[in-house]
This record gives structure tokens, sequence and C-alpha cells, in this order.
């Protein structure tokens, strides 16, 4: 009995939740000759501020870029 575990941050829509499941399925059966009814699949949701890396949380990751983006660049007079 396979069983799938995938973490990913919050912020995706249940649409892409279940086509994730759904691939995910098909691509254990197709891997593994596994019938679909025996795959198991779990997906776990975590807030961007309990998912580090490098002591940078993905919130602090996503802060610090759209600071850079938001930054205007050097102007030409």
């Amino acid at each position: 009995m396979p069983l799938v575990e995938v973490t990913l941050t919050e912020g995706r829509t249940a649409e892409q939740i279940r086509t994730l499941i759904h691939e995910l399925t098909g691509a254990v059966e197709r891997a593994v000759s596994a019938p679909a009814a025996n795959i198991r699949v779990v997906v776990r949701e975590v807030p961007p501020t309990h998912w580090a890396a490098g002591d940078v949380t993905i919130a602090e990751r996503r802060e610090r870029q759209a600071r850079a983006t938001d930054t205007p660049g050097p102007t030409d007079s």
C-alpha cells in the first residue's frame, strides 16, 4: 500500500490540491503498478512562518523578495 506524503506552504486552492492528489495517484499507479484504491496520499499545509531553510522562514524570504521588487532601481536623469 504506497503512501505519498507532501508538505506545502498554505495558499493553494482546493482545486490545486485535488489535482495534485490525482496526479500523484496516477504517477504511483504507473510507476509501481499499484491499484489506485491502495494508494494513499496525504497533503499537509503549513503556514509559511512554520517552514524555514537556513534559519529564514518562507514568510521572511517572501517579505524580503517583495521589498526587493518594490524598491525602485536607479533612474537615469
